[in-house]
């Protein structure tokens, strides 16, 4: 299981307010299953099987351009772990684990 943060950037917008290109990107990923979501302020969070979310962010990255966008900028981080179970929960609870 993979964690992936992904920010899709329409480019030359007639305004400076993307929230509506946000919004049609989370509604192609709130049709998906098997995956979970977190939206953040600055990005969205998926956790799921990599090759499911790749081909997710695929068509994340095609909304803004069917939005009547002619240019699309994305950036991905991957959290790959293979030697134990990986979640959003689990890397939060780590973290908050070593709080003082």
């Amino acid at each position: 299981m993979a964690v992936v943060e992904v920010k899709i950037f329409p480019v030359g917008t007639s305004s400076a307010s993307l929230s509506r290109f946000v919004a049609g990107c989370v509604a192609v990923l709130r049709k998906e299953e098997g995956v979970k979501y977190q939206l953040t302020p600055m990005g969205t969070i998926i956790e799921g099987e990599l090759d499911s979310i790749m081909a997710i962010i695929r068509r994340m990255h095609e909304a803004p351009f069917q939005a009547g966008v002619d240019r699309v900028v994305t950036d991905i981080r991957i959290d790959d772990r293979r030697d134990k179970p990986l979640t959003m929960a689990g890397k939060l609870a780590a973290v908050e684990s070593k709080l003082v």
